[in-house]
C-alpha cells in the first residue's frame, strides 16, 4: 500500500499540539487594523485550538503529524 500524502496547505497553516489537538492562528489581523482597538488586536495574537469537526478533517490532511 502506498504512503499517504500530506496536504501541504494544512501543514503550513496548522500544527499539532503534543496531546493531538490542532492549533491554528487567528484571522482578522492583516488589514483594516486602524479601526480595531489595541485589546482586540492583542487578543488576536497567538494560536487557538480548532473545533472538533474541523480537527477531524485536519487529522486526515496531516496523516503523519
Amino acid at each position: 500500500m502506498p504512503k499517504m500524502k500530506t496536504k501541504k496547505c494544512a501543514t503550513k497553516r496548522m500544527k499539532m499540539s503534543a496531546t493531538g489537538k490542532v492549533m491554528r492562528s487567528q484571522g482578522g489581523k492583516a488589514h483594516l487594523n486602524s479601526c480595531k482597538t489595541r485589546a482586540r488586536k492583542r487578543n488576536l495574537r497567538g494560536t487557538t485550538v480548532t473545533v472538533d469537526t474541523v480537527s477531524k478533517t485536519m487529522h486526515r490532511m496531516q496523516p503523519y503529524a
